[in-house]
């Protein structure tokens, strides 16, 4: 039997060392009927040109400015949907996969008709030995996303659950005829929450969606955001303190009901306050700017219901 046609994302921003690793892996996977489609999302350092020189296999797409995760990603979508694949791979540079992962996410999908997409189970890297992602729940009361499993030490008996409310845009195989009925990522995410604003439109249009516990890949945690130094504005970026908080609350605004809007911003309120609090006491004034800015910016953007 014919593997179907699997169309496969990977997005790069100055990162070329883990781009390099994510791609020499997956040179490694035993699924054959694939394509990589590589963006290159406004690179500065020359990154893109480089592994696109190294790996002349791929399709190279060149973003001449950073469009972000959703603007890069749906870049790639509007060339992949116009050609006979059937599945859309993404999966984030910054990955390493197991040779099986493919095949084992794919006999999935084929399996269960209703699914729109599936994940794997997630580890971190370099060790190899704690969850990153499991998938995970969305509590609707209080607008609240929750990745399952986090933390928690791997072994092959744990018992995770193989369906889940949201699937992290780490690694998400995706049905396109799921892509054609929901649209693209939401552009105005730009990183952060998109991926749990895509599953919710896939459940609401009736899918279900899967995790693969056998299907594993490892991940290093926030390899775009992270900030190399050792300013007191400490290693996540002001800049991704910003989306999270501005994502966060236009998610709630696009996905709660009025009569749960209290419970979800009271619980955004809190959470507000303790990061003010926290980071004058540790004096990082550039992330208690960049936090108010995303309020701010969260609220203007909350009455767009659908953005493709």
């Amino acid at each position: 039997m014919k593997e179907p046609k699997i169309a496969i994302i990977i997005i790069n921003w100055n990162t070329y060392q883990l781009t390099f690793n994510c791609l020499k892996s997956l040179e490694a996977c035993s699924y054959k009927n694939k394509k990589v489609f590589f963006v290159d999302n406004g690179s500065t350092d020359s990154s893109g040109d480089k592994i696109a020189l190294e790996f002349p296999e791929i399709n190279y797409i060149k973003n001449e400015k950073n469009e972000g995760f959703t603007g890069a990603n749906n870049k790639a979508l509007k060339v992949i949907l116009k050609q006979n694949f059937e599945y859309v791979l993404l999966l984030n540079n910054d990955t390493e996969v197991n040779p099986n992962f493919l095949s084992l996410l794919e006999t999935r999908m084929e399996s269960n008709k209703n699914l729109a997409a599936t994940q794997p189970l997630i580890l971190d890297l370099p060790h190899k030995k704690t969850i990153w992602n499991a998938g995970g729940s969305f509590n609707t009361f209080f607008g609240l996303s929750k990745t399952r499993s986090k933390g928690v030490i791997y072994n092959p008996k744990l018992k995770i659950q193989t369906f889940t409310e949201w699937i992290s845009g780490c690694c998400i195989l995706v049905k396109i005829q799921a892509i054609k009925e929901v649209g693209l990522l939401d552009n105005r995410f730009f990183a952060y929450f998109e991926d749990v604003d895509w599953s919710i439109r896939m459940k609401n249009q009736g899918y279900k969606l899967g995790v693969v516990p056998k299907s594993i890949i490892y991940h290093h945690s926030s390899g775009s955001t992270k900030k190399n130094n050792t300013s007191n504005e400490g290693n996540l970026s002001p800049y991704a303190h910003y989306l999270n908080v501005r994502n966060h609350i236009y998610l709630i605004n696009k996905h709660t009901f009025f009569f749960n809007s209290t419970g979800s911003w009271t619980y955004q309120i809190l959470k507000i306050i303790s990061y003010s609090i926290y980071f004058i006491l540790r004096g990082r004034f550039k992330k208690l700017k960049m936090v108010w800015r995303g309020v701010l910016d969260g609220i203007k953007i909350k009455n767009i219901k659908h953005i493709v």
